[in-house]
């Protein structure tokens, strides 16, 4: 369906995912007095995203591949239900070219970009190919898939060591290896061939030069039909484990100005690149120096996007509607400012002393934080299961301050006010980090577990912890000692006395 000449009302959207983002969408959809329809697995039938819809329809059973990506008949209930467009979220069917195009050929509308973005950005080689004709920054490598060893050897003298092999249809850290001479360069080359042919079934594999200190920053962008594209500034997600981002902050610490306009630019050069519309992000590795270079585009709504709606006052949501309604975009450049600094903890079902490996189990205690400067994106309440099949994931806790140090100073107060027992989480690594000195300075970069984080500092809070408790204890007893042996005359004594009975009442 072309968008670009006229406006759509949008009535009915079905989102296309599960938890937290199925829910986000869903109260912005409500928000902007749209109908919504929730799809769900049988593992997911109490999930408060299938409360939340105004309609709601199973699937399949609880596997992914048997219900959240069935697309044809995600889009027959599309039909049965007079749905006119589907909101992909993010992860399952978001950045899937076949998908966006079987449900535009269908009449439905797809909230996000065109199948061809899609498919332009969704390789590696693809999207450096695109962004070529642009002035854009990217790290020294090779322009396209090498297979021949020697080609592929000497092209690495040329570059110089540490040099990166990567997979061209990977993504998740699949398939690279990192090459430190040469001497090693055949074995890793061809074992990085074999890794990509079993995992993505396709052998193609690209040469980088590999940076050693790399910072992970990302621009948000949007775009509508009508040829404008705006960036919504900088996400800093350095703070990673097996590839994947735990911590985000907007704006970065160490951006300056200047690095961020280059870096605006670059990135709506990115999206024009392959005609972009709708919510995008740019990726960008930076050095040690802030040199930074262009790594990938994200053609949906990113998992940590509220760490921009907080410090730009855009709900991205409602942008990406409007955009599907063919709209021209609201804002221009120069009506964004960033206010204040906005910091997000993703709260894994994960055991960070066992390596990050999921925990997942039934929620006995679920509290969470409130306050101000504090907002929670979940899909769970107390006493729900953690289903095995999909991301160990239960929440995005993020915070806002007038600046980084109160951001931070409320994140920490948030975690301590989180409530979670019954599975073990990514909580008390969340608060390590961000009371580390390499975290408070700014000058961490995706290295920050492999150097600093080992299991036993989280041990050590624990007992930290207990001891505290402990001294609590004491504490009580030495009251409720004293408050026993009063004496009438005594008055504060008397004053302790209401204490005691409002105690011994809360204890009720």
């Amino acid at each position: 369906m072309d968008n670009s000449n006229h406006t759509h009302k949008i009535n009915k959207i079905l989102v296309a995912n599960r938890g937290e983002i199925a829910l986000r969408v869903m109260r912005s959809a409500r928000e902007m007095g749209i109908k919504t329809v929730a799809i769900f697995s049988e593992a997911d039938r109490n999930a408060l995203h299938v409360k939340y819809a105004d309609e709601a329809v199973c699937v399949g059973p609880p596997p992914s591949s048997e219900s959240y990506l069935q697309m044809d008949k995600i889009i027959q209930v599309c039909h049965d239900l007079k749905v006119d467009a589907i909101h992909p979220g993010y992860g399952f069917l978001s950045e899937n070219a076949v998908f966006a195009k079987k449900v535009t050929d269908a009449g439905i509308i797809f909230i996000g970009p065109s199948p061809e973005a899609i498919e332009v950005m969704g390789s590696k080689l693809a999207a450096k190919d695109a962004v070529s004709k642009y002035d854009i920054p990217m790290v020294p490598g090779t322009p396209k898939a090498i297979t021949d060893v020697g080609a592929a050897k000497q092209r690495a003298e040329e570059i110089g060591y540490p040099i990166l092999i990567k997979a061209s249809a990977g993504g998740g850290g699949k398939g690279m290896r990192i090459v430190e001479n040469a001497a090693e360069f055949e074995e890793q080359m061809n074992r990085a061939v074999s890794e990509a042919v079993s995992a993505f079934g396709d052998g193609a594999v690209f040469i980088e030069k590999y940076i050693t200190s790399p910072k992970h920053i990302e621009i948000q962008v949007l775009g509508d039909t009508h040829g404008n594209i705006v960036h919504l500034f900088e996400r800093e997600c350095s703070i990673q484990r097996r590839h994947q981002k735990v911590i985000e902050e907007a704006p970065s610490a160490v951006v300056t100005p200047e690095i961020r306009r280059a870096m605006g630019e670059a990135a709506v050069n990115v999206a024009r690149a392959c005609n972009y519309y709708g919510a995008g992000t740019v990726e960008f590795i930076a050095d040690e120096n802030l040199n930074f270079y262009f790594l990938e585009m994200n053609t949906r709504l990113q998992v940590e996007h509220p760490v921009t709606e907080q410090i730009t006052g855009v709900d991205l949501v409602k942008e990406q509607i409007k955009i599907a309604q063919g709209e021209v975009l609201s804002i221009k450049q120069d009506d964004l400012q960033i206010q204040g600094h906005s910091l997000e903890v993703r709260v894994y079902a994960e055991d960070p002393k066992n390596n990050f490996l999921p925990d997942i189990g039934k929620l006995t205690t679920y509290q969470r934080p409130q306050g101000a400067g504090v907002r929670v994106d979940d899909g769970f309440e107390q006493g729900m299961d953690v289903p095995i099949y999909y991301d160990p994931m239960i929440a995005k806790l993020v915070t806002f301050g007038k600046d980084r140090t109160q951001a931070i100073e409320r994140m920490l107060r948030a975690i301590e006010e989180y409530q979670i027992v019954g599975i073990e989480t990514t909580l008390g690594f969340c608060s390590y980090v961000l009371q580390h000195e390499s975290f408070v300075s700014g000058k961490f970069d995706t290295n920050f577990v492999n150097k600093y984080f080992k299991p036993e500092v989280l041990d050590a809070h624990d007992l930290n912890e207990e001891a505290q408790q402990d001294e609590e204890k004491v504490a009580a007893a030495l009251v409720n000692f004293l408050l026993e042996h009063k004496k009438d005359n005594n008055k504060p004594a008397q004053q302790a006395t209401t204490t005691k009975s409002n105690w011994r009442k809360n204890r009720v």
